[in-house]
């Protein structure tokens, strides 16, 4: 999953929202989902496994990152409306957008590692 995961978000790009101006308000409400997003993500993933998040300048778009141990980083763009961060986000797509990464995170692990591991015990 490199790239933007398409779960999240309204489908849209994050140049699209480039010139739309945030409240206060509004930039709490998305700090406080992207920080759900991080947080539920390290939730699944043992220790070695690095998660970050950055807020797009303009409008209401922040990408989510892991960094795992071995293989290629995963990202995820969450682009939310504009009107849910008045009206609240929607858990469920913040829980998708966490369990995407770490599944991503998980098998570009795998992937790297392959099937060249001992086993240290029977």
């Amino acid at each position: 999953m490199n790239g933007n995961y398409p779960g999240s978000g309204a489908g849209v790009a994050i140049d699209d929202h480039a010139d739309v101006e945030l409240s206060v308000g509004q930039k709490q409400a998305l700090r406080h989902a992207v920080a759900s997003i991080v947080a539920e993500t390290e939730s699944y993933l043992p220790d070695g496994y690095h998660v970050g998040s950055e807020l797009q300048d303009g409008g209401p778009a922040a990408t989510v990152a892991v960094d795992p141990p071995a293989g290629h980083p995963v990202t995820a763009g969450y682009t939310p409306d504009v009107d849910d961060l008045e009206a609240g986000l929607d858990d469920e797509t913040q829980r998708e957008v966490a369990q995407g990464l770490a599944a991503s995170a998980v098998l570009q692990v795998m992937d790297a590692v392959g099937d060249g591991i001992t086993p240290t015990a029977r």
